[in-house]
């Protein structure tokens, strides 16, 4: 399953987290383990987190001022930075959510290396991620119009990436067992009222009686929560901060600006 590396397991034994979420193999708590280290399995790590939250920190740049390109190029000379060079060995272990650390060292880039990198060519000479910048103007203009920091802006997409690799993850899983239909057909009932779901509707849609669709529902919800706090487990650095950073990341969520 994506965002749950296969190539990291068992090599040692895992912590379980409440809720039955192994740590030693995510990928912040491997980054972090390594340390000064750098070893390529932490870069691969690392690699595969900036792919996933890239967003929140390409809306950021936007949102301090810089245009289309120079956001897009901003993004990608930080993680060339980010990943040739051991920024990680300064991460706060007390204080070691991901998410922190990426907008804390982005803003460090900004004052202090971002004029240097811009004069070079896009990426310097690092491969460049394969970011979807095609995709970021228009996630931008879907925003609500509120009057909130660069910060806040950052800390809202956050959860709204998280949550979309989410559902991103689910429908891969259900696509591959054949089931592309019946997700697409129950994704709604994700986030809907679960006492006015038309169950009787999609009953009908589905060929499968009502009991059917309550159960998938209910199986639908339960791999979603699983599936959500395993998304967490790989940006925090410890067991215990799985159930407080998914508070803290509703409660952004729930904020009005």
């Amino acid at each position: 399953m994506p965002g749950v590396s296969s190539s990291t397991t068992t090599q040692r034994p895992s912590t379980i987290a409440p809720h039955g979420v192994a740590f030693v193999t995510t990928h912040w708590s491997i980054i972090l383990s390594a340390g000064r280290s750098d070893t390529p399995r932490a870069k691969d790590a690392l690699s595969k987190l900036c792919q996933s939250y890239w967003f929140p920190l390409y809306g950021y740049g936007r949102g301090r001022g810089h245009g289309r390109e120079d956001a897009e190029d901003l993004s990608q000379a930080f993680f060339a930075r980010l990943l040739e060079k051991n920024w990680i060995g300064s991460a706060d272990r007390e204080k070691g959510r991901f998410r922190t650390f990426l907008l804390i060292a982005l803003k460090r880039f900004l004052a202090d290396e971002w004029d240097k990198a811009r004069a070079q060519k896009r990426g310097g000479g690092v491969p460049l991620l394969p970011l979807q910048f095609d995709t970021a103007e228009t996630r931008l203009s879907r925003e609500p119009a509120d009057e909130v920091t660069p910060e806040q802006s950052f800390e809202r997409r956050w959860v709204l990436t998280l949550l979309d690799e989410v559902v991103r993850q689910l429908r891969q899983e259900y696509e591959h067992e054949g089931n592309a239909q019946l997700f697409a057909e129950l994704t709604p009932c994700l986030v809907g009222d679960r006492t006015s779901l038309p169950y009787a509707e999609l009953a009908r849609k589905l060929a499968l009686s009502e009991s059917a669709v309550k159960s998938a529902v209910h199986r639908l919800r339960q791999r979603y929560r699983k599936m959500l706090r395993e998304q967490i487990a790989q940006t925090v650095a410890a067991p215990g901060e799985v159930d407080d950073e998914l508070r803290h990341l509703f409660a952004v969520l729930g904020k009005k600006g």
